[in-house]
Protein backbone atom coordinates (compact mmCIF):
# COMPACT_ATOMS: atom_id res chain seq x y z
CA UNK A 1 0.00 0.00 0.00
CA UNK A 2 1.46 3.39 -0.95
CA UNK A 3 0.97 7.22 0.69
CA UNK A 4 -2.61 7.09 -0.84
CA UNK A 5 -4.02 4.40 -0.15
CA UNK A 6 -4.06 3.09 -3.23
CA UNK A 7 -1.27 1.96 -4.93
CA UNK A 8 -1.95 -2.20 -4.63
CA UNK A 9 -4.18 -2.19 -7.09
CA UNK A 10 -2.36 -0.84 -9.93
CA UNK A 11 0.61 -3.53 -9.67
CA UNK A 12 3.74 -3.26 -11.67
CA UNK A 13 2.07 0.71 -12.78
CA UNK A 14 1.96 1.58 -9.02
CA UNK A 15 5.05 3.86 -10.10
CA UNK A 16 3.76 5.62 -13.10
CA UNK A 17 0.21 6.10 -11.99
CA UNK A 18 1.69 7.78 -8.16
CA UNK A 19 3.63 10.18 -10.97
CA UNK A 20 0.55 10.30 -12.48
CA UNK A 21 -1.40 12.03 -9.72
CA UNK A 22 2.05 13.87 -8.33
CA UNK A 23 2.89 16.23 -11.41
CA UNK A 24 0.12 18.78 -10.07
CA UNK A 25 2.16 19.10 -6.83
CA UNK A 26 5.67 19.13 -7.91
CA UNK A 27 7.77 22.12 -7.55
CA UNK A 28 9.04 22.33 -11.02
CA UNK A 29 6.00 21.06 -13.35
CA UNK A 30 6.98 18.86 -16.11
CA UNK A 31 7.09 20.64 -19.45
CA UNK A 32 3.18 21.21 -20.79
CA UNK A 33 1.58 21.45 -17.62
CA UNK A 34 1.16 25.00 -16.60
CA UNK A 35 2.03 26.94 -13.32
CA UNK A 36 -0.82 28.10 -12.92
CA UNK A 37 -4.05 25.99 -13.50
CA UNK A 38 -7.64 27.96 -12.72
CA UNK A 39 -9.91 26.57 -11.51
CA UNK A 40 -7.34 23.60 -9.66
CA UNK A 41 -6.89 20.03 -11.30
CA UNK A 42 -10.06 18.18 -10.07
CA UNK A 43 -10.44 14.73 -9.20
CA UNK A 44 -12.72 12.77 -12.48
CA UNK A 45 -13.31 9.33 -12.57
CA UNK A 46 -14.87 7.85 -15.59
CA UNK A 47 -15.76 4.54 -16.41
CA UNK A 48 -14.55 3.06 -19.56
CA UNK A 49 -15.94 -0.37 -20.83
CA UNK A 50 -13.52 -1.97 -22.65
CA UNK A 51 -14.03 -5.65 -24.62
CA UNK A 52 -10.80 -6.79 -25.77
CA UNK A 53 -10.19 -9.51 -28.55
CA UNK A 54 -8.47 -12.86 -27.01
CA UNK A 55 -4.80 -13.56 -28.23
CA UNK A 56 -5.82 -16.86 -29.54
CA UNK A 57 -8.73 -15.16 -31.78
CA UNK A 58 -5.52 -12.96 -32.68
CA UNK A 59 -3.13 -15.91 -33.64
CA UNK A 60 -5.71 -17.77 -35.38
CA UNK A 61 -7.47 -15.01 -37.35
CA UNK A 62 -4.24 -13.90 -38.23
CA UNK A 63 -3.16 -17.00 -39.94
CA UNK A 64 -6.36 -17.33 -42.21
CA UNK A 65 -6.47 -13.43 -43.62
CA UNK A 66 -3.01 -12.81 -44.64
CA UNK A 67 -2.05 -14.22 -47.85
CA UNK A 68 1.64 -14.44 -49.67
CA UNK A 69 2.41 -11.09 -51.75
CA UNK A 70 -0.84 -9.32 -50.77
CA UNK A 71 -0.08 -6.02 -49.44
CA UNK A 72 -2.64 -3.77 -50.78
CA UNK A 73 -6.03 -2.56 -50.39
CA UNK A 74 -8.31 -5.17 -51.01
CA UNK A 75 -10.69 -5.98 -53.51
CA UNK A 76 -14.88 -6.35 -52.44
CA UNK A 77 -14.79 -9.66 -53.31
CA UNK A 78 -11.72 -10.55 -51.24
CA UNK A 79 -13.01 -8.60 -48.53
CA UNK A 80 -16.29 -10.22 -48.47
CA UNK A 81 -13.95 -13.38 -48.61
CA UNK A 82 -12.31 -12.07 -45.33
CA UNK A 83 -15.99 -11.61 -43.93
CA UNK A 84 -16.78 -15.23 -44.43
CA UNK A 85 -13.58 -16.29 -42.75
CA UNK A 86 -14.07 -14.71 -39.45
CA UNK A 87 -17.46 -15.54 -39.20
CA UNK A 88 -16.93 -17.85 -36.19
CA UNK A 89 -14.55 -15.93 -34.86
CA UNK A 90 -15.40 -12.95 -32.03
CA UNK A 91 -13.79 -10.17 -33.94
CA UNK A 92 -15.28 -7.70 -36.21
CA UNK A 93 -14.22 -7.50 -40.30
CA UNK A 94 -12.44 -3.58 -39.42
CA UNK A 95 -10.53 -4.99 -36.72
CA UNK A 96 -9.71 -7.98 -38.63
CA UNK A 97 -8.49 -5.80 -41.95
CA UNK A 98 -6.78 -4.12 -39.55
CA UNK A 99 -5.24 -6.93 -38.37
CA UNK A 100 -3.75 -8.20 -41.70
CA UNK A 101 -2.61 -4.45 -41.93
CA UNK A 102 -0.58 -4.61 -38.63
CA UNK A 103 1.04 -8.12 -39.85
CA UNK A 104 1.93 -6.85 -43.44
CA UNK A 105 3.57 -4.15 -41.75
CA UNK A 106 5.41 -6.17 -39.35
CA UNK A 107 6.10 -8.55 -42.61
CA UNK A 108 7.65 -5.25 -44.00
CA UNK A 109 10.27 -4.30 -41.22
CA UNK A 110 11.58 -8.07 -41.08
CA UNK A 111 11.81 -8.30 -44.78
CA UNK A 112 13.80 -5.55 -45.48
CA UNK A 113 17.06 -7.20 -45.34
CA UNK A 114 15.68 -10.25 -46.91
CA UNK A 115 14.83 -8.51 -49.57
CA UNK A 116 17.86 -6.00 -50.00
CA UNK A 117 20.32 -9.45 -50.10
CA UNK A 118 18.34 -10.07 -53.14
CA UNK A 119 18.16 -7.02 -55.01
CA UNK A 120 21.12 -7.83 -57.75
CA UNK A 121 18.81 -11.26 -58.11
CA UNK A 122 15.94 -9.41 -58.11
CA UNK A 123 17.00 -6.53 -60.33
CA UNK A 124 18.08 -9.09 -63.04
CA UNK A 125 14.20 -10.61 -63.00
CA UNK A 126 13.04 -7.35 -63.81
CA UNK A 127 15.03 -6.52 -66.30
CA UNK A 128 14.55 -9.78 -67.85
CA UNK A 129 10.56 -8.68 -67.83
CA UNK A 130 9.23 -10.19 -64.43
CA UNK A 131 6.54 -7.78 -63.34
CA UNK A 132 6.76 -6.18 -59.87
CA UNK A 133 4.07 -7.82 -58.46
CA UNK A 134 5.23 -11.92 -59.48
CA UNK A 135 8.73 -10.47 -57.67
CA UNK A 136 6.90 -8.85 -54.66
CA UNK A 137 5.06 -12.50 -54.07
CA UNK A 138 8.09 -14.21 -54.93
CA UNK A 139 10.47 -12.75 -51.85
CA UNK A 140 7.00 -12.27 -50.07
CA UNK A 141 7.74 -8.55 -49.78
CA UNK A 142 5.76 -5.02 -50.02
CA UNK A 143 6.04 -4.49 -53.88
CA UNK A 144 6.91 -0.48 -53.42
CA UNK A 145 9.79 -1.66 -51.49
CA UNK A 146 10.99 -4.59 -54.10
CA UNK A 147 11.14 -1.79 -56.35
CA UNK A 148 13.00 0.59 -53.97
CA UNK A 149 15.35 -2.69 -53.83
CA UNK A 150 15.69 -2.77 -57.35
CA UNK A 151 16.48 0.94 -57.88
CA UNK A 152 19.08 0.49 -54.93
CA UNK A 153 20.68 -2.46 -57.50
CA UNK A 154 21.05 -0.06 -60.14
CA UNK A 155 23.84 2.10 -57.64
CA UNK A 156 21.26 4.60 -57.08
CA UNK A 157 21.63 6.81 -53.66
CA UNK A 158 18.95 7.29 -51.23
CA UNK A 159 18.16 11.03 -52.08
CA UNK A 160 18.31 9.96 -55.57
CA UNK A 161 16.16 6.74 -54.82
CA UNK A 162 13.36 9.38 -52.74
CA UNK A 163 13.09 11.75 -55.77
CA UNK A 164 12.41 9.25 -58.44
CA UNK A 165 9.60 7.85 -56.03
CA UNK A 166 7.78 11.35 -55.48
CA UNK A 167 8.18 12.64 -58.91
CA UNK A 168 7.98 9.06 -61.07
CA UNK A 169 8.07 11.25 -64.91
CA UNK A 170 12.19 10.83 -64.35
CA UNK A 171 11.94 7.14 -64.48
CA UNK A 172 11.39 5.50 -67.99
CA UNK A 173 8.61 4.44 -69.30
CA UNK A 174 8.40 0.52 -67.74
CA UNK A 175 9.29 1.76 -64.13
CA UNK A 176 6.70 4.52 -64.00
CA UNK A 177 4.56 1.83 -65.17
CA UNK A 178 5.60 -0.70 -62.44
CA UNK A 179 5.78 1.55 -59.92
CA UNK A 180 2.41 2.77 -60.68
CA UNK A 181 1.24 -0.86 -60.19
CA UNK A 182 3.61 -1.52 -57.49
CA UNK A 183 2.17 1.56 -55.35
CA UNK A 184 -1.65 0.73 -56.64
CA UNK A 185 -1.04 -2.88 -54.77
CA UNK A 186 0.93 -1.52 -51.39
CA UNK A 187 -0.73 -0.74 -48.71
CA UNK A 188 2.17 -0.46 -46.11
CA UNK A 189 4.91 1.00 -48.51
CA UNK A 190 3.12 3.49 -50.37
CA UNK A 191 4.53 6.78 -50.43
CA UNK A 192 0.94 8.27 -50.21
CA UNK A 193 -0.06 7.85 -47.17
CA UNK A 194 -2.36 11.30 -46.57
CA UNK A 195 -5.67 9.53 -46.52
CA UNK A 196 -4.24 7.66 -43.15
CA UNK A 197 -3.26 10.70 -41.89
CA UNK A 198 -6.62 12.61 -42.38
CA UNK A 199 -8.95 9.72 -40.76
CA UNK A 200 -6.46 9.70 -37.89
CA UNK A 201 -6.37 13.70 -36.98
CA UNK A 202 -10.22 12.94 -37.56
CA UNK A 203 -10.22 10.13 -34.71
CA UNK A 204 -8.01 12.87 -32.60
CA UNK A 205 -10.68 15.32 -32.66
CA UNK A 206 -13.04 13.02 -32.26
CA UNK A 207 -11.86 11.91 -28.66
CA UNK A 208 -11.16 15.53 -27.79
CA UNK A 209 -14.97 16.55 -28.60
CA UNK A 210 -15.38 13.28 -26.17
CA UNK A 211 -13.50 14.57 -22.88
CA UNK A 212 -14.79 18.22 -23.58
CA UNK A 213 -18.25 16.85 -23.35
CA UNK A 214 -17.25 14.68 -20.17
CA UNK A 215 -15.73 18.48 -18.32
CA UNK A 216 -11.83 17.30 -18.61
CA UNK A 217 -9.70 19.70 -19.26
CA UNK A 218 -6.38 19.05 -21.70
CA UNK A 219 -3.83 20.40 -23.91
CA UNK A 220 -3.46 19.36 -27.50
CA UNK A 221 -0.68 17.98 -29.51
CA UNK A 222 -0.07 21.06 -31.89
CA UNK A 223 -0.28 23.29 -29.28
CA UNK A 224 2.67 21.35 -27.20
CA UNK A 225 4.80 20.99 -30.58
CA UNK A 226 4.70 24.69 -30.75
CA UNK A 227 5.91 24.80 -27.27
CA UNK A 228 8.21 22.54 -27.31
CA UNK A 229 9.91 23.79 -30.72
CA UNK A 230 10.06 27.34 -29.02
CA UNK A 231 11.52 26.06 -25.78
CA UNK A 232 13.68 23.00 -26.90
CA UNK A 233 13.87 23.30 -30.68
CA UNK A 234 12.12 20.12 -31.56
CA UNK A 235 9.00 18.65 -30.08
CA UNK A 236 9.75 15.93 -27.38
CA UNK A 237 7.00 14.87 -25.34
CA UNK A 238 3.88 15.45 -27.31
CA UNK A 239 1.26 12.98 -26.82
CA UNK A 240 -2.06 14.11 -28.21
CA UNK A 241 -4.04 14.78 -25.27
CA UNK A 242 -2.54 16.28 -21.91
CA UNK A 243 -4.68 16.17 -18.96
CA UNK A 244 -5.11 19.24 -16.65
CA UNK A 245 -7.29 17.01 -15.01
CA UNK A 246 -6.58 14.34 -12.21
CA UNK A 247 -8.61 12.11 -14.45
CA UNK A 248 -8.78 8.23 -13.32
CA UNK A 249 -10.39 5.68 -15.94
CA UNK A 250 -11.56 2.70 -14.07
CA UNK A 251 -10.20 3.73 -11.79
CA UNK A 252 -6.54 4.13 -12.86
CA UNK A 253 -4.76 7.74 -13.26
CA UNK A 254 -4.87 9.16 -16.37
CA UNK A 255 -2.19 11.60 -17.40
CA UNK A 256 -2.29 11.78 -20.99
CA UNK A 257 -3.83 9.87 -23.98
CA UNK A 258 -2.43 9.07 -27.21
CA UNK A 259 -5.09 7.77 -30.00
CA UNK A 260 -4.02 4.77 -32.33
CA UNK A 261 -6.34 4.69 -35.42
CA UNK A 262 -6.11 1.22 -35.59
CA UNK A 263 -6.37 -1.95 -33.85
CA UNK A 264 -4.41 -2.79 -31.16
CA UNK A 265 -2.21 -5.73 -32.13
CA UNK A 266 0.20 -8.36 -30.19
CA UNK A 267 2.54 -8.53 -32.66
CA UNK A 268 6.20 -7.53 -31.57
CA UNK A 269 6.88 -4.59 -33.96
CA UNK A 270 3.57 -2.67 -32.99
CA UNK A 271 3.97 -2.88 -29.50
CA UNK A 272 7.80 -2.01 -29.32
CA UNK A 273 7.01 0.63 -31.33
CA UNK A 274 4.07 1.87 -29.07
CA UNK A 275 5.89 1.34 -25.69
CA UNK A 276 9.09 3.41 -26.55
CA UNK A 277 6.48 6.08 -27.57
CA UNK A 278 4.40 5.09 -23.76
CA UNK A 279 8.10 5.60 -21.66
CA UNK A 280 9.02 9.01 -23.38
CA UNK A 281 5.37 10.50 -21.60
CA UNK A 282 5.10 8.04 -18.14
CA UNK A 283 9.19 8.98 -17.45
CA UNK A 284 7.29 12.68 -16.67
CA UNK A 285 3.90 12.70 -17.26
CA UNK A 286 3.14 9.25 -15.62
CA UNK A 287 0.80 6.53 -16.31
CA UNK A 288 -1.69 7.27 -19.25
CA UNK A 289 -3.99 5.44 -21.81
CA UNK A 290 -3.71 4.55 -25.70
CA UNK A 291 -7.29 4.14 -27.36
CA UNK A 292 -7.30 2.09 -29.99
CA UNK A 293 -9.95 2.93 -32.86
CA UNK A 294 -10.37 -0.67 -33.59
CA UNK A 295 -9.88 -2.50 -29.91
CA UNK A 296 -7.15 -4.51 -29.15
CA UNK A 297 -5.85 -7.87 -28.18
CA UNK A 298 -5.62 -8.58 -24.27
CA UNK A 299 -2.73 -10.38 -25.27
CA UNK A 300 -1.20 -6.95 -26.16
CA UNK A 301 0.75 -5.91 -22.91
CA UNK A 302 2.04 -1.99 -22.28
CA UNK A 303 3.92 -0.80 -18.97
CA UNK A 304 2.44 2.73 -17.89
CA UNK A 305 -0.44 2.95 -20.42
CA UNK A 306 -3.61 1.05 -19.82
CA UNK A 307 -5.42 -0.32 -22.99
CA UNK A 308 -9.01 1.34 -23.93
CA UNK A 309 -10.85 0.96 -27.16
CA UNK A 310 -13.46 3.14 -28.51
CA UNK A 311 -16.34 1.82 -27.57
CA UNK A 312 -17.86 4.83 -25.57
CA UNK A 313 -17.02 7.56 -28.46
CA UNK A 314 -19.10 8.55 -31.03
CA UNK A 315 -17.33 7.63 -34.32
CA UNK A 316 -20.51 8.84 -36.40
CA UNK A 317 -18.47 11.40 -38.27
CA UNK A 318 -15.20 9.19 -38.78
CA UNK A 319 -17.32 6.44 -40.54
CA UNK A 320 -19.26 9.31 -42.31
CA UNK A 321 -15.78 10.20 -43.44
CA UNK A 322 -14.52 6.71 -44.20
CA UNK A 323 -17.21 5.62 -46.84
CA UNK A 324 -17.35 9.50 -48.69
CA UNK A 325 -13.42 8.57 -49.33
CA UNK A 326 -14.74 4.79 -50.06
Amino acid sequence: MNETGEGSVWGKDEQTCLRAIQRFKTKNRAMGIPEHIDPEPQTIEIEWPIDPVPLNVQKAVGKLIVKRGEFGFLETERVDEIARIIEEYPIGLEQSLSLRAAINQEKSVYSHRRIMDRKKDLRRRYENGTGILELAKLVDGPPVNVFRAILTARNHSKNRIKMMLKEPGRMNERDQEQFRIAEEADRVANVDQSETHLAADLFEDILCDHFESLGVRFRRQGELSKEQILSEGRPIRTPDLLFLDDLRINGIPCAWIDAKHFFGSALSFPRKKTQKQVNRYTEVYGQGAIIYRHGFCDGLHLRGAQKLDAMPVDLSRLIEHNESRS
